[in-house]
């Protein structure tokens, strides 16, 4: 992360897919910085008075009370270019530029499922989170639960990661080191103890308001290989958080409920529609993952049966990825292989046009 990362937070008239968009044109922020205001408007079409705060440069005495703000408070920068800066997330359009980090960094590139739904949970949607994410806990290895630390589903995803030894993440819509709402400081404190993080894309000197837990949900469905949905009324977060999931291209799954039953009606239309797969069972998610339980992962001696001669490196990273499963979704791919959308759709072409694996409905892909 450079000052010039940074600085970009503070340019008024900008935001997060802004940002994203110049970088991809000017190549990093370093570069952006040394553009004149007439070159950004002229060459770029950056709008005029942003382009006068780049040029200006005075943004750059608010990053350097940021760095010393997050000094004091053991808060990690990382920037969009940087090697901890999670790889799905990356992927997105809309992704922030900069994260703010306690904790654990490196819990943010692990196998991760995100879990949201209402805050009024019922004593059954409790019992569905303890079972359901408790088991995928006991059953799947290097797993990272991502929800958003706000009361019902989300605490309870939390807690539920913890009792059974995970990891779990926790982004939230205010500025660190404080967290919302206020009493759930001690499950925060816990989720760090427990080697997890708490996220947030806020700097110091932000204005919150309602629209920040808008922009919280698109990084839990980003920052997630899948999506599940537990109990969600007929509009709210969740959905929100599944609809932002679905258009990343990401696994979305929804715990059905009675039809009369007002806070399930959201989760029930994600399942009639076709946008989320209905989960029952722990097996249930791991299938429509792709992954594989820690009792398969013992008795499997799978042996990748693929000549070695004229396979890329690639090539076998790809491979032995969906030689590990029975089949393998798209953000499994991204995940496990570390390859960019390009190179990964690139790389699946040539083994599909090889014969060597099958693409399946639902961006998955198998060994043939």
């Amino acid at each position: 992360m450079t000052i010039e990362d940074l600085a970009l937070l503070y340019i008024r008239g900008l935001g997060s897919r802004g940002i994203a968009q110049l970088l991809d044109a000017v190549g990093d922020a370093e570069t952006l910085f040394g553009i004149s205001a007439g070159e950004l408007t002229e060459r770029y079409g950056v709008r005029g008075d942003v382009a006068m705060q780049i040029a200006s440069k005075e943004c750059f005495r608010d990053a350097e009370r940021e760095i010393a703000y997050c000094r004091k408070h053991d808060i990690r920068i990382i920037a969009a270019q940087d090697s901890d800066y999670p790889q799905l997330l990356r992927e997105t359009p809309d992704r922030p530029h900069v994260l703010f980090v306690q904790g654990n960094v490196e819990a943010l590139s692990q196998r991760t499922l995100s879990v949201v739904g209402t805050r009024e949970m019922s004593p059954s949607g409790l019992h569905v989170v303890e079972r359901l994410v408790g088991g995928l806990c006991d059953s799947v290895d290097d797993l990272c639960i991502v929800s958003g630390l706000a009361y019902g589903i989300d605490a309870a995803s939390h807690r539920a990661a913890l009792s059974h030894g995970a990891t779990t993440v926790a982004v939230v819509a205010s500025i660190l080191p404080e967290v919302t709402p206020a009493p759930h400081r001690s499950l925060a404190d816990e989720i760090l103890r427990s080697g997890g993080a708490i996220v947030s894309e806020l700097h110091s000197q932000s204005k919150q308001n309602g629209k920040m837990f808008i922009s919280r949900n698109r990084i839990i469905a980003a920052l997630s290989m899948g999506t599940l949905v537990v109990e969600s009324p007929i509009s709210g977060g969740s959905l929100a958080t599944a609809d932002i999931a679905d258009g990343y291209y990401r696994t979305v799954m929804a715990v059905p409920g009675r039809i009369t039953d007002g806070a399930s009606m959201g989760s029930n239309n994600l399942i009639r529609s076709g946008k989320a797969r209905m989960v029952l069972t722990v097996n249930d998610i791991i299938e429509d993952m792709g992954w594989t339980s820690r009792e398969v992962e013992r008795a499997k001696t799978l042996e990748v049966e693929v000549s070695q001669e004229g396979v890329t490196p690639q090539q076998r990273l790809v491979l032995d990825a969906i030689a590990s499963s029975d089949s393998v979704n798209w953000a499994e791919l991204q995940h496990t292989t570390g390859l960019s959308i390009g190179e990964l759709s690139m790389v699946t072409l040539e083994l599909e046009m090889s014969g060597l694996i099958r693409a399946l409905p639902g961006q998955r892909y198998e060994k043939i």
